[in-house]
C-alpha cells in the first residue's frame, strides 16, 4: 500500500447485514472495503496481494473462518488476519494462532476496536516487512 492509497480491507461473512454494517463503517473510516458472503467466494479473488487486512467470520458455511486464513496462507497470502466471531473459547484460539490469526473480536462489539486492530494490525504488518527486507 502506498502512503496515497486507502488501505484494502477483505471482509467475508455470511450474515449480508453484517457485511452491510462492516462496510459502512470500515468504508467511514477511510478504508477501500470489498466483501464476500463466504470464504470460497473470497478465496476465488484473485488479487491478494493487494490486501492489507482480511477480516473473517469464525461461523460461515463450506469454511469457517480458521479454514479460510489457512487455505489464504497456502494461496501465499500474507496480510494479517482478524476473525470475528460469537463465541470464544481457548482451543479456537489456539486454532486461530496456528494459522496466522494475529487478532480477533467478539460479536457484537466490532465499531470502532474493530477499526482499532485493522490498523493495528496493518502497522504491525508492515513494520514486519520493513524488518525482513533490510
Amino acid at each position: 500500500m502506498s502512503a496515497h492509497m486507502k488501505p484494502t480491507v477483505y471482509v467475508a461473512d455470511d450474515d449480508a447485514d453484517v457485511l452491510g454494517s462492516l462496510r459502512f463503517l470500515l468504508e467511514a473510516d477511510g478504508f477501500d472495503v470489498r466483501t464476500f458472503r463466504s470464504g470460497t467466494a473470497l478465496l476465488k479473488a484473485s488479487d491478494h496481494a493487494l490486501v492489507d487486512c482480511f477480516v473473517v467470520d469464525y461461523k460461515m458455511p463450506e469454511l469457517n473462518g480458521v479454514e479460510l486464513a489457512e487455505r489464504l496462507r497456502k494461496q501465499g497470502a500474507t496480510a494479517p488476519v482478524v476473525l470475528i466471531t460469537g463465541h470464544y473459547d481457548d482451543r479456537l484460539a489456539a486454532r486461530a494462532a496456528a494459522v496466522g490469526i494475529q487478532d480477533f473480536l467478539l460479536k457484537p462489539l466490532l465499531d470502532d476496536n474493530l477499526v482499532k486492530r485493522i490498523r493495528k494490525a496493518i502497522a504491525n504488518d508492515h513494520s514486519a516487512t520493513a524488518q525482513r527486507a533490510s
